[in-house]
């Protein structure tokens, strides 16, 4: 079924919302992920923890965890899967967006 989704979760991001959800002892917490205007190339994608689920929220469980994308940052989300990496620039969550035409540096902004 997970191949019908519009976007993924993968393993090790819903891994890492469960962990830090345990660290919050708040069980209704979700991971939202959303699309803004701005940053260097025209879109942002933004994280953030939400205890509500808005009408038309697209919601994704996944290891007892739920990933919440709003109708508006959906459409540019498709076939992208939401990630989590550790590394020199530290701990984040990302987009791999094959919608993107071009990223800048930080990863964190886009165009289509």
């Amino acid at each position: 079924m997970s191949d019908q989704l519009p976007i993924k979760f993968s393993d090790k991001a819903a891994d890492k919302v469960k962990q830090l959800i345990e660290e919050e002892e708040n069980p209704a917490l979700k991971l939202r992920v959303y699309v803004t205007g701005g940053g260097c190339s025209g879109f942002q994608y933004g994280f953030t923890f939400d205890e509500k689920t808005n009408p038309g929220d697209l919601e994704i469980e996944k290891s007892g965890v739920t990933l919440v994308v709003d109708p508006m940052s959906l459409q540019y989300l498709v076939d992208g899967e939401v990630d989590y990496t550790e590394g020199l620039e530290g701990s984040r969550f990302f987009v791999n967006n094959p919608n993107a035409t071009t990223t800048c540096g930080c990863g964190a902004s886009f165009s289509v």
